[in-house]
């Protein structure tokens, strides 16, 4: 019997520095965006909202993830698995705080879900890019 289950779980270090990749990203796109990390439970670690980055997208970020992290699944990857089941596509999204759109990745160590990343603010592409570019410092990390 298993009694207990080894977690990874990102670190406020990391996730603040990935925060702070994506605002870079996002300055480089001309975009105010709101970032948002969160660990592997889905508890928000660390968070950023660039002057003017619309005030409806501080819960869009933390909710895209939030359901990265959740499933371990990027969220413009959602709406391809529901599309063509009826009850899903018009009942599983009114699931409170998931997200059917671009913008949330997991993040992922040793090949586990460690939490979530997502930002919100641009188009669908800017957000993903703004997340790809904070991800892309897990590139020098074990992981």
């Amino acid at each position: 019997m298993t009694t207990f289950i080894e977690q990874k779980t990102i670190s406020s270090e990391l996730a603040e520095q990935m925060v702070r990749a994506a605002k870079e990203k996002a300055r480089e796109l001309g975009i105010a965006i709101n970032a948002a990390i969160v660990d592997a439970g889905g508890n928000l670690v660390a968070f950023s909202r660039m002057d003017h980055a619309p005030l409806l997208s501080i819960n869009i970020a933390q909710d895209k993830a939030y359901t990265a992290a959740a499933f371990g699944l990027p969220t413009h990857e959602w709406y391809d698995l529901i599309k063509d089941q009826p009850s899903l596509k018009t009942g599983i999204v009114h699931t409170k705080r998931l997200t059917v759109f671009g913008g949330g990745y997991p993040v992922r160590c040793d090949g586990q879900v460690a939490g979530g990343i997502g930002v919100s603010g641009g188009s669908v592409e800017e957000d993903q890019a703004c997340c790809e570019a904070a991800l892309s410092l897990l590139a020098d990390k074990a992981i």
